[in-house]
């Protein structure tokens, strides 16, 4: 689960990591009130307005509606006021976000740590993650802090540094200080970073997240380092340990249909092609994305309905891949082990009598338990379903209703 960069903040600022501080503001108006706040705590006079989106590249990015980008400076009260009104309430559009962009709803008003004239200060790069293929968590960092950290990894990638930790024994103290040593640090901020990264790996370990990226990590003039930025995903299968950050989700940044897949106990993910694709298991859910690349199509999206599919699930399935556009036919591709492939026919014939006026062909590939049951059921319906048993028999069919 995503969460926007004020939420993220606060969850570190809990766990002892120094952040930038800042207000968030859903008006020009709260942004000014924010703004006022922020000088009277800190004697900051210039401010930094960012927009809250689930998107990186908002500094880049740029709103559609005034030409604004999505992170700006205020060098006073009322740009504070100008500025916060090309932001909110417009479609910022970034390379995360796709042409359509992402409304902003609100901004966070934050103070300016980067100190006009200052010589000194340096951006660095901290994220955590899981390494699957070691089986631990990894901290990476850099010196190329505010930089896009995917063309440093592609063309230098010698300045990415990785530290993993062993599960059993956490983060030593040795691992700390050799992250730091490496950034070329010294002094009182080699000892900040060391303090930073530990309270970082503390937060991540406290909150289930599966990432944590810092960019940038600032010292600042005067040694102190800073979350500048932030960007927390929550392991969505450890929030029911975590009841306070359930609430943290702002399901206006969502896809509408991958949130009504999750009321129906769905897993999907909306992508770009013309043929919808309905499995059980995400491995199946893969192969078949790629017989649709194989057979002349490009997958519309990927959804597993799980191991128990019935009428229910494929009913819901059937409805949320319909309401996109771009889909010209849907493949459903069932593997027969907990459930019965007759059991799945029946289901799918239920739900197109339900639903009612589907326009697009729908090829079912059923291979398992009583498939030949269920490859019966499909050709005798009378419906406009067509039925495989093999892969290959599926990809042709695509192929062909596709000419």
């Amino acid at each position: 689960m995503n969460i926007h960069e004020y939420q993220a903040k606060e969850i570190l600022k809990k766990h002892g990591v120094n952040i930038q501080r800042g207000i968030v503001a859903d008006n020009p108006e709260k942004a000014l009130a924010a703004a006022k706040e922020l000088n009277k705590d800190t004697g900051t006079s210039w401010y930094v307005i960012k927009a809250q989106i689930h998107a990186g590249g908002r500094g880049k990015g740029t709103v559609n509606e005034t030409g604004s980008h999505g992170v700006v400076l205020a060098k006073s009260l009322d740009e504070v006021i100008e500025k916060s009104k090309g932001i909110i309430n417009g479609t910022l559009v970034t390379h995360q976000t796709g042409p359509e962009g992402k409304k902003v709803n609100k901004v966070l008003i934050a103070e300016d740590v980067y100190y006009p004239g200052a010589s000194e200060v340096k951006e660095f790069y901290v994220s955590i993650l899981l390494d699957r293929g070691k089986g631990c968590n990894v901290i990476m960092v850099s010196t190329e802090g505010g930089m896009d950290i995917e063309e440093v990894a592609a063309n230098t990638p010698e300045k990415i540094i990785k530290e993993w930790i062993d599960p059993s024994v956490g983060l030593q103290a040795f691992q700390t200080r050799k992250l730091a040593f490496a950034l070329g640090l010294e002094g009182n901020a080699f000892k900040e970073m060391v303090k930073f990264i530990h309270s970082l790996y503390r937060a991540y370990e406290a909150t289930d997240s599966s990432m944590f990226e810092i960019n940038p990590v600032l010292k600042t003039s005067d040694d102190r380092i800073l979350a500048v930025d932030a960007k927390v995903n929550l392991d969505d299968n450890a929030l029911y340990r975590h009841k306070d950050l359930v609430e943290l989700r702002d399901l206006s940044e969502e896809d509408p249909a991958e949130i009504e897949a999750g009321k129906s106990g769905l897993s999907y993910v909306k992508l770009d092609g013309n043929v919808g694709c309905m499995v059980n298991g995400a491995g199946l859910a893969m192969a078949t994305m790629d017989i649709i690349k194989l057979s002349g199509g490009e997958p519309a999206n990927f959804l597993d309905v799980g191991g128990g599919a019935n009428a229910e699930t494929v009913e819901a399935g059937f409805r949320i891949i319909l309401k996109d556009p771009n889909v010209k036919a849907i493949l459903i591709n069932i593997f027969g082990g907990i459930v019965r492939c007759d059991r799945v026919a029946n289901g799918v014939v239920e739900a197109y009598k339900k639903i009612g006026n589907i326009e697009v062909p729908i090829i079912v590939r059923l291979q398992g338990t009583n498939a030949e049951e269920g490859a019966k059921i499909i050709q005798e319906s009378g419906l406009k379903v067509y039925s495989a048993i093999v892969l290959k028999d599926a990809a042709t069919l695509v192929s062909e209703v596709l000419a």
